[in-house]
C-alpha cells in the first residue's frame, strides 16, 4: 500500500514546493505520523492539485490511499459533503470511484489553521505581535479567508518577520502544534481520515 497527498501551495517556485512539504510534512509529524507519512506533492496553486489529484486517483491501485489537501475558500455548509462544495464552488465533478474522505480542507485557508495556534504566534512573532488584531476563535472556520488573512497580516505588520504567503507561511506551519488546533473541525477530520488510511 502507498499514499500521496497533493498538497495546494508552492507557487510556481522549487524552492517553495520544498518548503510547503517540509512545513507540512512537520505538521503532520507532530500530529502523530512520523514513521508513516505519506508522499506529499506541492502542486501550486488549487487548479494544479485538482489536477495532480485526479493523476493520481486514476492510477492508484486498490489499497493505495490518494488524496488532496486544500484550502476551502469559502465556509462549508457539511464538512463531510467535500465533493459537493468543489462542485458547487469550483465546477469540478467527482472522479469516478473518488470518495469523500479523498479531499482534505483546511477551512477556509491556511491561515485558519495558522491564526488558530496562539501561543506558536506569540514565540515565533514575539513582543511585536498585536494579538487582539487576530480574528476571534470562536467560529473560526466560519470565517471568510479574506478577513483571515487581512487580519493575520494586520497583527504581524510591526514584526520584522510580517506574515506572508510563500517561506514565511510554510516555517510557520512546520511549528504550529496540533494540540492548539484540536478545537478546528477541518483539522480534526485530516487527523481522523489520515488515522485510518496510513
Amino acid at each position: 500500500m502507498s499514499a500521496s497527498i497533493y498538497l495546494e501551495g508552492g507557487g510556481d517556485s522549487k524552492d517553495l514546493h520544498i518548503r510547503c512539504r517540509q512545513g507540512f510534512r512537520k505538521l503532520l509529524e507532530n500530529a502523530g505520523f512520523k514513521g508513516r507519512l505519506p508522499r506529499l506533492a506541492a502542486c501550486g496553486g488549487r487548479d494544479a492539485a485538482f489536477d495532480d489529484f485526479q493523476t493520481g486517483h486514476a492510477t492508484k491501485g486498490d489499497s493505495d490511499y490518494v488524496a488532496m489537501l486544500i484550502d476551502s475558500e469559502d465556509p462549508l455548509d457539511d464538512l463531510e459533503a467535500t465533493w459537493q462544495h468543489l462542485h458547487r464552488r469550483d465546477g469540478w465533478d467527482r472522479p469516478a470511484r473518488a470518495t469523500d474522505e479523498q479531499v482534505l480542507f483546511m477551512t477556509t485557508c491556511m491561515e485558519s489553521w495558522i491564526v488558530a495556534d496562539r501561543k506558536t504566534l506569540a514565540e515565533h512573532y514575539g513582543s511585536k505581535l498585536q494579538e487582539s488584531a487576530l480574528p476571534a476563535l470562536h467560529a473560526l472556520e466560519t470565517r471568510p479567508r479574506q478577513e483571515i488573512q487581512e487580519k493575520l497580516a494586520h497583527a504581524t505588520r510591526k514584526c520584522g518577520n510580517a506574515y506572508a504567503k510563500g517561506k514565511k507561511s510554510f516555517e510557520l506551519l512546520g511549528k504550529l502544534s496540533p494540540n492548539e488546533l484540536e478545537h478546528l473541525p477541518s483539522f480534526r477530520r485530516v487527523v481522523r481520515i489520515l488515522g485510518e488510511n496510513l
